[in-house]
């Protein structure tokens, strides 16, 4: 039983550390990056491959660390996320976060993980999270294909429509959630 709680997150309030500097922490930054370009993150790898490190110079705003990990990259904070082939290394992070109460996540170990990062849908300001609970990123990676296919184009236009009803309507949140329904039941084609 999948039993995660979905949150999202403001990557640009709190602070994030990566650490590693290969293909998987640069897939880590990328699906980081590709929801908050403006995100406060911090990154420390032993050695980083030349194609992330000529994508960081887009984001003057992260901080790189070409060396090992020390224990002082932890201070202030909230997430940490561990992209590397060194499963002592790995252990240590787990431990130090622990210890810390930092959310941590270790790609490709789910054991270690506090969270996961989860297939993404993204049309305008409609996001969607699709987790398997660890168990198949593969399916988790169709099911976004099949959502990102099905979901119009216009969905953004009609978030704009239905947010802008929403602040001219008048009452308590009772009568505001009964209006947005009575609007919305025949969006997707049936009612409820």
């Amino acid at each position: 039983m999948n039993q995660l709680f979905p949150i999202f997150v403001k990557l640009n309030q709190i602070h994030t550390l990566l650490v590693g500097g290969g293909k998987v922490a640069l897939e880590k930054f990328e699906a980081l990056a590709s929801n908050d370009n403006a995100l406060n993150l911090t990154i420390v790898a032993k050695e980083i491959i030349p194609e992330f490190a000529q994508l960081l110079k887009e984001y003057p705003q992260i901080d790189l660390y070409v060396r090992p990990f020390a224990s002082e990259d932890m201070i202030n904070k909230q997430l940490v996320i561990a992209a590397t082939n060194n499963m002592e290394l790995n252990e240590q992070l787990r431990n130090l976060t622990r210890q810390n109460n930092i959310l941590f996540n270790a790609a490709d170990k789910p054991e270690l993980c506090d969270f996961y990062l989860g297939s993404i849908v993204k049309k305008g300001n409609l996001k969607i999270a699709i987790s398997t609970n660890g168990k198949s990123p593969t399916i988790a990676k169709r099911l976004k294909e099949l959502l990102n296919d099905l979901l119009p184009e216009e969905i953004d236009e009609t978030l704009s429509l239905m947010s802008t009803y929403r602040d001219q309507l008048k009452g308590d949140f009772e009568f505001k959630v009964k209006k947005l329904n009575e609007h919305t039941k025949d969006i997707l084609g049936h009612e409820r």
